[in-house]
Parts: C-alpha cells; sequence; structure tokens
C-alpha cells in the first residue's frame, strides 16, 4: 500500500493493483488498508494513540509502525503505545502527518513490513 496524498481530512491510499481508497483517517499494513476508527481502541488526542490501536499492526507482521501525530501535532500517543510496540519488537517512528507519510512510503520502497496510523487532521 502506497499514501498517494494527504490534505486536511483526506488520505488516498492505492495498492499495487493501483486500486485506489480515500479515508479520513487510516490504519495501513502490508498489503492493506481501512479506515481508522478511534472508538474502536479509545483514541482521543489526548491521551493519545491508545496502545489497542497497534495491536493489529503487530498481528499482521509488520517489523515498523510510522505514528502520524496529526496535521498540526495535535495527536498524542501514550507512553504505553511506545511500550506495547517495544515489546513486541517493533521499531517506530512518531511524525507529524505529512512527514509520516513521506517516511511511510520511503520505507514501503525500501521492502520494508511498515505499518502506519496516520490522522489527516489538527
Amino acid at each position: 500500500m502506497w499514501v498517494r496524498s494527504i490534505a486536511w481530512g483526506v488520505v488516498t491510499v492505492s495498492s499495487a493493483d493501483e486500486t485506489t481508497h480515500g479515508f479520513k483517517d487510516a490504519v495501513l499494513w502490508p498489503g492493506g488498508a481501512r479506515e481508522w476508527d478511534w472508538r474502536e481502541s479509545g483514541t482521543r488526542h489526548k491521551p493519545g494513540i491508545h496502545p489497542k490501536a497497534v495491536e493489529e499492526l503487530i498481528d499482521r507482521g509488520c517489523a515498523i509502525v510510522v505514528l502520524s501525530r496529526g496535521m498540526d501535532l495535535v495527536l498524542e500517543t501514550m507512553p504505553e503505545t511506545f511500550e506495547r510496540l517495544k515489546l513486541a519488537g517493533v521499531r517506530y517512528e512518531w511524525l507529524q502527518s505529512k512527514q509520516a507519510v513521506a517516511r511511510y512510503n520511503a520505507l514501503v520502497s525500501e521492502g520494508e513490513r511498515v505499518g502506519m496510523l496516520l490522522h489527516s487532521t489538527c
């Protein structure tokens, strides 16, 4: 999966066969993507990305997870989320959303097993 574009409130992703999908927020993993519904894990801007939100990416075998902080760096991440990733042996990067997209796409192009939680607003 590749992130083709990100703008306020809109993320466009495409797969190897060029199928495109649009989301507000997205969960991406090798070979797939879906809408990121924060209610599933209890994620909120504060205290931030909940550890439950990364379980799917761990279960899908991601070796690296890119966590976005939002376009204006409002989205936080709970310390327990970082600890959960470390415990699973998953490297992570925590970046502003546009920087997160650039880094994710670079890792995909390098053949890494990368996943991402991408927030397209604040």
